[in-house]
């Protein structure tokens, strides 16, 4: 399964996608679209549609997953952080792609373990989970990548017949290390 994880915004929208076999995952891409200043939100928006088009048109993802918007003081760069995320659910929806949303605290807690997670700790993760060597990432771009991550942990536990780690254990008791 290949996976589209988008980080939304109208300044830097980040991207990873990655291809999940079984239990193990690996990074095929990730980047960036960075959005000039200069353009306004309309242009901007269209940008993003348009590069999420051609990576999907290019990486055929089966899954599409994106952060939801995070609601903080400012209500304007909420507003335009949710268009990013509209056209670029829209592009998904385009190409025919299941998507799926992840709050900022779910997508920190399953690839972290915490969801207070500071951005280095799931930089740190990220690259760790995904055995990434490239030296400098941006945070759009691991922070994507995450997305696409938490997507792909919650795939494997919904087709996982063990709920939690005693129903796990009782069905796998060759895998207890004493």
């Amino acid at each position: 399964m290949i996976i589209l994880g988008i980080d939304p915004g109208t300044i830097i929208t980040g991207y990873g996608i990655i291809r999940q076999n079984f239990s193990t995952c690996r990074r095929i891409a990730s980047g960036s679209i960075k959005l000039p200043q200069k353009q306004n939100l309309p242009q901007k928006l269209e940008t993003i549609y348009n590069e999420l088009d051609k990576l999907i048109k290019i990486y055929k993802p089966s899954e599409f997953a994106i952060e939801t918007a995070f609601y903080g003081k400012n209500a304007q760069s909420a507003m335009k952080i949710g268009y990013a995320k509209g056209v670029s659910i829209l592009a998904a929806a385009h190409n025919q792609i299941p998507t799926s949303e992840y709050s900022p605290r779910e997508i920190k807690k399953s690839v972290v373990g915490k969801g207070a997670a500071s951005k280095q700790q799931v930089y740190f993760m990220v690259k760790n989970l995904l055995d990434i060597k490239k030296e400098k990432m941006k945070f759009d771009e691991t922070d994507a990548l995450a997305v696409a991550l938490c997507h792909a942990f919650r795939m494997t536990r919904r087709k996982s017949k063990n709920k939690d780690w005693k129903s796990f254990i009782e069905a796998n008791p060759e895998r207890v290390i004493e």
